[in-house]
């Protein structure tokens, strides 16, 4: 059916994703699992040929990930997957902390209508994605969540930042797990955060904030050691 019939007849048309996103999602995929562990080398060639496509949409796929700090690109000597270390966690998570929190309070000083319903519809989605048990796309709807919050700031220049930092830290906390966590547990975190926000109170939205980033992983105390647990 051509997309003139489909149109008339009233479907939908499903619009076939990039090449670039596929492999973008697909590689993205594998390094914030590790199945694509640090140092693992990425070859424009061999991934074109195993996602059939070009060359050069494998690049754009690669800048992409650079961007989030997934891949480390060395010119000639190719592209290779970053490492996920316990010090840059530490400084991310420190990064995070303070453009969150400094943002907050632009946000409640003028808050926005459309900022609760956005972060409830969004906490639906990740309790859902987390009982289907996909902490991937969880996470994804997480950075969403924080990132909508932040987007009331006002500081759209900080959003990049605070998108890597998100990455890096669900990264993270992706590897350091030994066993199954719960992902409905995770999910259910951000409701203090909403309660926090729609009750119009600054401290206790920062409070709430800051309590969250401090106790993603068990770095907590010594990062941030007035965080309780």
């Amino acid at each position: 059916m051509s997309y003139f019939s489909a149109r008339l007849t009233g479907r939908p048309v499903a619009a076939k994703p990039a090449k670039s996103a596929t492999a973008f999602n697909a590689l993205k995929r594998d390094i914030m699992l590790g199945t694509l562990p640090a140092g693992t080398a990425l070859p424009e060639l061999d991934l074109a040929a195993h996602f059939g496509c070009s060359q050069g949409t494998i690049r754009e796929a690669l800048l992409q990930l650079q961007e989030e700090g997934l891949v480390l690109r060395k010119g000639h000597r190719g592209t290779q997957v970053s490492a996920c270390t316990e010090d840059e966690a530490i400084e991310m998570f420190r990064v995070r902390k303070q453009i969150e929190c400094n943002g907050i309070v632009r946000v409640l000083a003028a808050p926005s209508r459309t900022l609760i319903p956005d972060l409830k519809a969004l906490f639906s989605e990740m309790t859902e994605a987390a009982r289907l048990g996909d902490e991937l796309e969880l996470a994804s709807f997480d950075r969403d969540f924080h990132r909508r919050i932040f987007q009331d700031a006002g500081l759209p220049a900080l959003d990049p930042i605070l998108h890597r930092c998100l990455v890096h830290n669900h990264r993270f906390k992706i590897s350091r797990s030994t066993t199954p966590r719960d992902l409905l547990a995770t999910a259910q975190r951000h409701g203090p955060i909403i309660e926090a926000i729609e009750s119009g109170d600054v401290a206790r939205a920062t409070s709430a904030l800051h309590h969250h980033i401090a106790t993603i992983v068990d770095l907590g105390p010594n990062v941030f050691p007035d965080a309780s647990q």
